[in-house]
């Protein structure tokens, strides 16, 4: 089911106790002195991004700073969440003999660890952000980083993984997901690619899929009872990716109103906005307004959508559409930006969302001391392998087929 290998930053063995007690400052703590040791909240910025790459490997040149720094914002995000999807073509030879392309996520991971870390340009301040978490399953990737002051705060990390493409179980459509804690917040990120198709009831398979990948994905039990192990268990939950809703009018129509700007009556006609309204998936989910022109589908490395330019023939019309969304569950997060950036490489164009999250915090040192032994899990996996210049240890992990 493609590439097995986690990448990441940092070393759990390298976390020494007194490292893992500091209680560093922080800029976003709201804390109240009445009540020292009770959970308080403090909030950190999340950034959820994703793109569908079309197949095609990134160039070294490529610069992905516009996408993860809108408005060049500084400081950035303390929490990166980046989902792709294709980032090899879905061929048989990648999709069934499962073969694992390292080069290429090594490839996707150079180029965000030097859009996160370069230096802002008014102040000379360079961040430092740690991969915690990159995980690919054919051509879905999933790549998570962390402020690198926040890693020590970071517990029970794992990964579940589902393939629902062709004959129901193979990952050319499927999800990649990772959750954790943070301090005493349990997170979940969702990253997936659903069934394609631009045909009437095409939208019951994407439905089909997100079920499925609600019910299938599981993360491995914690040392406590009634452990969060699906992903609605989890106290905030982002989901993203290309989940190929269309629009429910002829292309000539969507092509029109696409060069009219007519988003809000488009959305009218959103498979995924009527679906969600309609109660047939992602009940209880949110989504945020969509003031942005549809992410595909685009000739590569053009602002034409596809089927506008004359001079070109086609076998296939496909019509504009919103097909890479983000959408969230639960409470304790607020949405400040959704949009999307304009990189041209591939026939979609990114999204990109950032949340304001809430988590709590225990603020009486033995707190912090109740899940030092439980704090990034470190077993024996045959499935799992997380490998680092320095080190290499087998991470736990699910996939599900």
């Amino acid at each position: 089911m493609g590439s097995n290998n986690f990448i990441a930053d940092i070393n759990p063995d390298s976390m020494e106790m007194e490292t893992m007690m500091e209680s560093r400052p922080s800029d976003n703590i709201n804390i109240s002195k009445k009540n020292s040791t009770a959970p308080q909240s403090i909030y950190h910025q999340i950034f959820a991004g994703s793109w569908n790459v079309g197949g095609v490997s990134p160039p070294e040149v490529l610069d992905i700073q516009e996408w993860l720094r809108p408005n060049h914002i500084y400081p950035p995000a303390n929490i990166y969440v980046l989902g792709f999807q294709e980032i090899v073509p879905l061929n048989a030879a990648n999709i069934v003999v499962r073969s694992e392309n390292r080069k290429i996520c090594e490839k996707w991971n150079s180029l965000i660890r030097a859009a996160l870390n370069d230096p802002d340009p008014k102040n000379n301040i360079t961040q430092d952000f740690r991969c915690i978490i990159s995980k690919q399953v054919v051509g879905i990737l999933l790549s998570v980083w962390v402020r690198s002051d926040l890693c020590q705060y970071i517990r029970q990390l794992s990964v579940s993984c589902v393939g629902c493409g062709l004959m129901g179980c193979l990952g050319n459509k499927g999800s990649v997901s990772v959750r954790f804690w943070l301090h005493e917040t349990s997170f979940c990120f969702v990253c997936s690619h659903l069934a394609s198709g631009g045909k009437e009831g095409d939208q019951r398979r994407r439905n089909a899929n997100a079920a499925e990948i609600l019910s299938r994905t599981t993360f491995p039990p914690g040392p406590f009872p009634n452990f969060t192990t699906k992903i609605l268990d989890h106290d905030r939950v982002i989901w993203l990716g290309d989940l190929n809703y269309r629009i429910y009018l002829p292309d000539a129509t969507t092509q029109y109103l696409v060069e009219k700007q007519k988003w809000n009556l488009l959305l009218e006609y959103d498979q995924l906005k009527v679906e969600l309204m309609e109660g047939h998936v992602f009940e209880g989910w949110h989504e945020g307004v969509i003031n942005f022109a549809p992410s595909y589908k685009y000739y590569k490395n053009s602002e034409l959508y596809f089927g506008c330019d004359e001079k070109r023939k086609h076998n296939k019309r496909r019509a504009p559409a919103w097909c890479d969304r983000i959408i969230w569950f639960g409470k304790g997060l607020k949405q400040n930006q959704y949009d999307r950036g304009e990189l041209k490489l591939s026939d979609h164009r990114p999204v990109r969302a950032i949340f304001m999250a809430e988590i709590k915090v225990l603020r009486d040192p033995t707190g912090f001391q109740s899940f030092l032994s439980d704090r990034i899990i470190c077993l024996p996996n045959h499935f799992e392998e997380c490998f680092n210049d320095k080190y290499s240890c087998k991470w736990r992990s699910n996939f599900h087929y």
